[in-house]
């Protein structure tokens, strides 16, 4: 493949989201253990985990860790720890607690024949023995799982045995993930590999997937459901095949429904957004606010106008929260930016103006994608109940750049040298926040400005 194609497949591969990437990197691992298409299944499976693992060295194979392809169904449905859980998620880190019980208690023998088959296809043995050796692994933890941690199994013996409580409250879905393995592959085969609309015509196909494979049971359910989107433009809209389900946006028949989950799943996702979206803002990082403030601002107008919702339902109540919670933490930093701003631009008498006074160059990029930030949120600011603070906070800030920037072009023309740097500087922090403000014409006028004053301070001397 040329280099060009190489990088445009990366672009691609880069531009799909984490539980999509993690998706397609299982579906490959699993094609180049049953020895199909290796060529092409292993170039691709390389440009993904360097585009995942952001490094252009080549990875360990994945082949090598035995947990890692035992568990290979539950990778897109894998979280972190750090936040509450939803249905159709699974702890990442419950899986080596559970590898760990499986390999002293749970199926020791098929554990170490396992391994041993592994051991084989590293020394060069052939890799079709690979694929039977891990479904009779997952049978085995299946049964196992479901002994202790099943109808009427004895919990207080899996609390004792497994790990502790988030462990085991992850050991039925890790069983059910991995006893359905072939219906979930059935499903991802069927489902479109992007969905960009989620209208009639294609939540009937997707419909139709669900009803084909043995999916519809209430622990199962939200696992397909996760799986589905995964292949979504906008996940929010899962809710509409809850809709469609219940032939009616009524949130009480929809609830009513096994596809009422779908509801439950969008709002956490959404919950979960506003939290990356503060966590974020509180650490400085602006690259993906305005992705995370659409899919928010897309996702809480969703549901308020294509579900009817009372405000004491809690349904209801989890969006008004969400909203809440959005607004004040992006409506204490939109406050901020004008103080920031003026710290930066305010003109000092010159007396006042050291030989070594500078502006920090970091702090002057921060506020500037401070000032981006307020524009972003002005797109959003109705949906997301900041409208007020954003409207007049964006005003505030063009009057004020604005008649600063052209009060400190005019201090070009005259003033103290030793403090000439220092406005110089100024000039330039505001010509920047104006390119924010007032686009880039504008930017550039009063960057001429700034030129022809601080040639016109010149002129005298020369005349003279």
């Amino acid at each position: 493949m040329s280099q060009t194609s190489t990088e445009r497949l990366r672009v691609y591969l880069a531009q799909l989201p984490p539980q999509s990437q993690a998706l397609l990197m299982r579906e490959f691992e699993r094609a180049i253990e049953r020895g199909e298409d290796t060529t092409v299944a292993s170039f691709v499976l390389e440009q993904l985990r360097k585009v995942v693992r952001g490094a252009d060295h080549e990875a360990q194979p994945r082949t090598n860790d035995p947990a890692r392809l035992l568990f290979s169904p539950l990778e897109p449905f894998l979280v972190e720890a750090n936040f509450p859980l939803r249905p159709g998620q699974v702890r990442r880190a419950s899986l080596l607690s559970v590898w760990q019980w499986l390999i002293r208690d749970g199926a020791p023998e098929l554990a170490r024949e396992f391994e041993a088959v592994l051991d084989r296809v590293r020394q060069g043995g052939p890799t079709s023995d690979l694929e039977p050796a891990i479904r009779k692994l997952q049978l085995a933890a299946v049964d196992a799982i479901l002994k202790i941690a099943g109808p009427g199994g004895d919990k207080q013996r899996a609390l004792a045995r497994v790990g502790p409580p988030d462990v085991i409250a992850d050991l039925l879905p890790i069983a059910l993930v991995l006893q359905a393995r072939e219906a979930l592959d059935t499903l991802g085969g069927r489902l479109p590999s992007y969905l960009r609309m989620f209208a009639d015509q294609q939540i009937g196909v997707v419909s139709a997937s669900l009803n084909a494979v043995p999916l519809q049971t209430p622990q199962l359910l939200p696992f397909a459901l996760s799986l589905v989107m995964q292949r979504l433009a906008a996940p929010w809209q899962i809710i509409r095949l809850a809709i469609k389900m219940a032939a009616s946006d009524n949130e009480i028949r929809v609830a009513a429904t096994p596809y009422g989950v779908a509801v439950t799943i969008a709002l956490h996702d959404l919950s979960f957004l506003a939290v990356r979206l503060r966590t974020d803002i509180k650490r400085g990082h602006f690259d993906s606010v305005a992705e995370h403030l659409k899919a928010l601002h897309d996702g809480v107008r969703g549901l308020r106008t294509e579900l009817d919702l009372r405000n004491d339902s809690t349904w209801g109540k989890q969006l008004t929260s969400i909203r809440a919670d959005i607004s004040n933490a992006l409506q204490s930093e939109i406050d901020s930016v004008p103080g920031r701003v003026r710290r930066l631009l305010r003109q000092r008498a010159d007396k006042d103006i050291g030989a070594s006074a500078r502006l920090d160059p970091g702090e002057v990029d921060e506020t500037a994608a401070l000032i981006d930030f307020v524009a972003v949120c002005r797109t959003y600011a109705s949906e997301l109940a900041i409208n007020e603070v954003t409207l007049r906070t964006y005003s505030d800030l063009q009057h004020y750049v604005e008649h600063s920037t052209e009060a400190l072009v005019q201090s070009l023309r005259a003033g103290d040298a030793k403090a000439r740097a220092y406005r110089q500087m100024q000039v330039a922090a505001a010509i920047r926040f104006c390119d924010v403000l007032f686009g880039h014409d504008y930017a550039s006028l009063m960057s001429r400005a700034a030129e022809n004053a601080m040639t016109g301070e010149r002129k005298p001397s020369r005349a003279g």
